[in-house]
């Protein structure tokens, strides 16, 4: 057994929007990897498309820096709990975590979440407390607020006793002393040296590395990523490649890579400690353990929560199927949500008894709207249902997920998210006022009755409110919550909408499209105000005459249309309607486009 003192595995874990990324940017920058007159974006981790546009974190990244000599190998975690999955693999490649809080904030659901696995892989924790040059920072009573935190997830003593600092991202500064500023980040470097353990193991006994994330190159295909845990690794060496269930392969080490700042760096060998990156081997899962040829040996994985949301997503057969996407045909759509099972463990996907269908379980809306978000980018067209909670029956008791929602609002308007919640069967759990006149609220609600809550949230608080939540666990059934009180505006007939068309249309409710957009049949083009749905012909032409009549030159005004996003469409849409999803356009339509159909299989279910 030996340690190696020359190298730290760290990975940063925090609720969403506390500045991880920004913070890895300055460790980055003060270690040197980028030159003086290097020009470097901000969020330079946020390589992904989606992440820069949204400003979050979806995807678990590696870097490494270097510090006294010690190389410092970093995993920079999501913060959304709907991606909590990648924080979980990632944590069994790791030593030792820094724990992230807004000085403001304070822990909120996800820091509660990442901080219950890290401690129960019995991690040291460095607490960081970023953002302390806030004007309405309240840092003394956050450290009060974590230790709780601590306390209630029963922290050993040692990690209890854990190191805070005091830190500022954006400005690169760090201090182990509230009252005492800063200039740089060495305060939390030295930290990360004191108090991280090295790697310890067996650098002579038979190999051993557990794969906690897959990438993929079009080039060389699969790349595993994880820790060596036992032994040495080299490049074109032969392995086993082993799973939990015992099975195994001879397989070929084909190239061997390790991280330097933001680079991949080709390498001969690696040893005990070292976070590596290997390509060459065909069919290699998350969760699964490179093994010596002699010494077939695997490794337990961490168990990843289960998905709590479904939906189905099927091939797009409405009348406009075909037009905009390269991937349209049902192997195209299996092909390729079996290929992101593969890299994101917290996914899973079912065939169903319809060819054209398949069942996605994932662990929230946002987790499954950006798996359909990235599909549409690369060219796939389909559509999907609305989501729907995952029951579980435990000791022949029907149980549904919780979510534990934090909920940050100016006082005024705390009693209407209070009547709001209530109705979702929410039960309030404490209520705290924080500095600034805000007022903080902590409820259980049942996933299910958080479906399409946001956007009412928004409105309610007119977007001073912070919203948050994260999967608290199963319970009893709590009955039934009251659906979409609005009806939908469905086209009568196919062809262009027109202006004479939408303006009728428009004293029925709020409509979603625009003169000229193309309609079908069964398309939904807007909200009713009432319950209800309402066939509307927002293809209808003006007769033309040879008489005039007052007014008949008058401009007809039209009220602005209400453009959904995919997230607002997945919201709004009820039981018997669809979002049609392609490269160019989302379309909400209703499950059966023919009207006289539609109204025959309501009939039937009135009659039941």
């Amino acid at each position: 057994m030996i340690t190696r003192d020359d190298i730290r595995n760290i990975a940063i874990i925090a609720h969403v929007d506390h500045g991880k990324t920004t913070l890895v940017d300055q460790l980055l920058r003060q270690s040197g990897v980028f030159r003086e007159n290097q020009q470097v974006r901000e969020r330079v981790l946020d390589s992904n498309e989606l992440e820069r546009e949204r400003g979050i974190t979806i995807l678990s990244k590696n870097t490494a820096v270097r510090y006294k000599g010690c190389k410092i190998n970093i995993v920079d975690t999501p913060g959304h709990v709907d991606f909590g999955g990648e924080v979980e693999r990632v944590l069994k490649m790791v030593n030792g975590v820094l724990l992230l809080v807004d000085a403001f904030e304070g822990p909120m659901p996800q820091t509660k979440f990442v901080l219950k696995k890290a401690l129960e892989l019995k991690h040291p924790v460095i607490v960081v407390i970023n953002k302390i040059d806030r004007p309405e920072a309240r840092p003394n009573e956050v450290i009060d607020e974590i230790l709780d935190l601590f306390i209630e997830l029963e922290a050993g003593d040692s990690q209890l006793d854990c190191p805070f600092i005091f830190a500022s991202a954006k400005q690169g500064t760090a201090s182990l002393e509230l009252d005492k500023a800063g200039t740089d980040m060495q305060p939390l470097f030295d930290a990360i040296f004191e108090h991280i353990p090295a790697p310890s193991g067996d650098p002579d006994g038979p190999l051993q590395i557990l794969v906690s994330t897959i990438d993929y190159n079009d080039y060389v295909g699969r790349i595993a990523i994880g820790k060596v845990e036992r032994g040495k690794v080299r490049a074109g060496q032969e392995a086993l490649l082993c799973n939990v269930n015992g099975e195994y392969r001879k397989v070929k080490l084909t190239s061997l890579y390790q991280f330097e700042g933001l680079k991949r760096q080709l390498v001969n060998d690696a040893m005990l400690g070292d976070i590596v990156a290997v390509s060459g081997v065909e069919g290699i899962n998350i969760g699964e353990t490179i093994c010596d040829v002699d010494s077939p040996d695997p490794l337990p994985f961490v168990n990843i929560s289960e998905p709590t949301v479904s939906m189905t997503f099927s091939v797009n057969n409405s009348p406009f199927a075909g037009q905009d996407g390269k991937y349209v045909t049902s192997r195209n759509l299996r092909d390729r949500l079996f290929k992101e099972s593969y890299t994101d463990v917290s996914l899973r996907v079912e065939e169903t008894d319809s060819p054209d269908a398949f069942k996605v379980k994932g662990r929230g809306e946002l987790h499954l709207s950006i798996l359909i978000e990235t599909m549409r980018r690369q060219g796939y067209e389909f559509q999907v249902s609305k989501p729907t909670v995952i029951y579980k029956e435990i000791d022949g008791v029907l149980c549904e997920p919780m979510e534990l929602v934090t909920i940050d609002v100016p006082e005024q308007y705390s009693g209407v998210v209070i009547e709001k919640l209530g109705s979702c069967k929410g039960e309030m759990l404490r209520m705290t006022t924080v500095k600034g006149g805000n007022v903080r609220m902590e409820f259980l609600v049942p996933a299910r009755g958080l479906f399409g809550y946001r956007s009412e949230f928004l409105t309610d608080t007119r977007g001073e409110g912070i919203f948050n939540s994260a999967f608290d666990s199963y319970q009893p059934y709590k009955g039934d919550i009251a659906s979409r009180e609005r009806g939908s505006l469905v086209a009568f007939e196919t062809g262009e909408a027109v202006t004479y068309g939408i303006f009728n249309a428009q004293n029925r409710g709020q409509m979603f499209i625009e003169p000229g957009t193309m309609v079908y049949e069964g398309m939904v083009v807007g909200e009713n105000s009432r319950s209800g749905d309402i066939e509307v012909n927002v293809c209808k032409k003006k007769h033309v005459t040879n008489m005039r009549a007052a007014g008949s030159d008058e401009a007809m005004r039209l009220v602005p249309a209400k453009k959904l996003s995919l997230e607002q469409a997945l919201e709004f849409i009820s039981d018997d309607e669809l979002v049609e999803v392609t490269p160019k356009h989302i379309r909400i339509r209703k499950a059966i486009l023919d009207t006289a159909q539609r109204k025959k299989q309501q009939n039937r279910k009135e009659n039941k």
